[in-house]
């Protein structure tokens, strides 16, 4: 992995180690698209490599918004509610079950759904 820094008054892309710290206008890449990498036509690119001995940088830590995600991804175990005793037909069962859109099959149930919703005063 290696971080990617660059100069326009110098026309110079620098690709380094990895960066421990966050900087605006740098960026992490992966070792295929460090090696990989190319700069502009007429720009400079200066390859630093770490020092021998240097450790790895860690793998970074998810942050919140992937967090987030697998959250959403993994089903959360939970029991079903005991059902109110109705009389047939007379539920909010009772209606007709939605149809399938061009033959798919509804969403599986148990399984979380992001919806959007909208803001009342948006109309």
């Amino acid at each position: 992995m290696a971080t990617l820094t660059y100069n326009y008054a110098d026309s110079t892309v620098v690709l380094g180690p990895m960066s421990r710290l966050a900087e605006p206008h740098t960026y992490d890449l992966c070792d295929r698209h460090a090696r990989t990498m190319t700069a502009p036509k007429g720009w400079e690119l200066l390859r630093i490599e770490a020092p021998e001995g240097s450790l790895p940088v860690p793998p970074p830590e998810p942050d919140d918004l992937l967090a987030l995600a697998h959250a959403v991804r993994e089903p959360t175990p939970r029991e079903d509610p005991p059902q109110p005793t109705v009389r047939r037909g007379t539920g909010p069962d009772a209606g007709p079950r939605p149809e399938p859109i061009n033959g798919e099959s509804p969403a599986r149930p148990g399984r979380p759904v992001l919806r959007l919703l909208r803001d009342s005063s948006e109309r």
